[in-house]
C-alpha cells in the first residue's frame, strides 16, 4: 500500500517486536466506534488503549492516556477530527489518523496543514487500517491514494483559511456569534470573513456561499 517518507523508528513492528501500539479511537457513531476496537485489538500489536464520542471527549482522553496513535473520524460533535486534532498534537507527543466518509479535498488540505499523520476513508477494511495506524506509529504519514488524486485535480480556490472557517460552520444552524465563539474572533470579524467570501463566489447569502464552497469541495 502507499506510504509517505520513513520517519523515526516506530514502538511495534507488526510481528510481535517491541511493545504494542497504544491507540486512541473516537467516533461518535456507537456501532463503527466499537466495530473499530474490536477489530484493532485482534491485532496482536494494537492495544485500545481510550474511545471518545466526541472531539472534546477525544482531547481530554488523549491528554489522559498519552496514546501512540490517535483514530478520530472527522465528523463529530463538539469539535470535528481535525479541531481534536489540533487540540491533541499541541498538548500530547501522539500522532493522528483522520477517517472520513466524505474526503473534501479543502478537508485533506486542513487536515495536512495540522500535522495529522493520516488520511484514510471509511470503507478502508480493519486490516489495512491497522497498516496504516502501524506505518504512522513508525513515524511515516499516509494519505488514501484516490483522496491525494482528488486533492491534486481540484480546482484551486480563491478563499483565504479564515473565510473557509467561517463558511465550515456556516454550513450549520450557527450563528454569527456562534461561529466567532467556535472560531475564538469576534462576530464583526467573521462577518467580514463571510461578506469577503460571498463576494469572491457571488453568493446571496453565507449559507450559499458555504453551499457553493461544498461543491467544489473546498470545506
Amino acid at each position: 500500500m502507499g506510504g509517505a517518507a520513513v520517519g523515526a523508528a516506530g514502538v511495534g513492528d507488526g510481528n510481535g517486536g517491541g511493545r504494542s501500539i497504544r491507540l486512541l479511537v473516537a467516533d461518535d457513531e456507537h456501532l463503527i466506534r466499537g466495530a473499530l476496537v474490536a477489530l484493532l485489538n485482534l491485532e496482536p500489536d494494537i492495544e485500545v488503549v481510550a474511545t471518545a464520542e466526541n472531539g472534546l471527549v477525544a482531547v481530554e482522553q488523549a491528554i489522559e492516556t498519552r496514546p501512540d496513535v490517535c483514530l478520530l473520524d472527522l465528523e463529530m460533535p463538539e469539535a470535528d477530527g481535525i479541531e481534536a486534532a489540533t487540540r491533541i498534537l499541541q498538548a500530547v507527543p501522539t500522532r493522528v489518523v483522520i477517517v472520513t466518509r466524505h474526503a473534501r479535498p479543502g478537508v485533506l488540505r486542513r487536515a495536512l496543514a495540522t500535522k495529522v499523520s493520516g488520511f484514510v476513508p471509511k470503507s478502508t477494511p480493519a486490516e489495512e487500517l491497522a497498516h496504516v495506524i502501524r506505518d504512522v506509529a513508525a513515524g511515516r504519514r499516509y494519505v488514501d491514494p484516490e483522496i491525494a488524486a482528488t486533492a491534486l485535480t481540484a480546482e484551486r480556490c480563491p478563499l483565504t483559511d479564515r473565510e473557509l472557517d467561517a463558511l465550515r460552520h456556516s454550513r450549520s444552524t450557527m450563528s454569527v456569534q456562534q461561529i466567532a465563539e467556535r472560531l475564538h474572533l469576534a462576530p464583526g470579524t467573521v462577518r467580514n470573513y463571510l461578506s469577503s467570501a460571498m463576494t469572491k463566489l457571488d453568493a446571496a447569502s453565507r449559507h450559499e456561499a458555504a453551499e457553493k464552497a461544498w461543491e467544489q469541495g473546498w470545506i
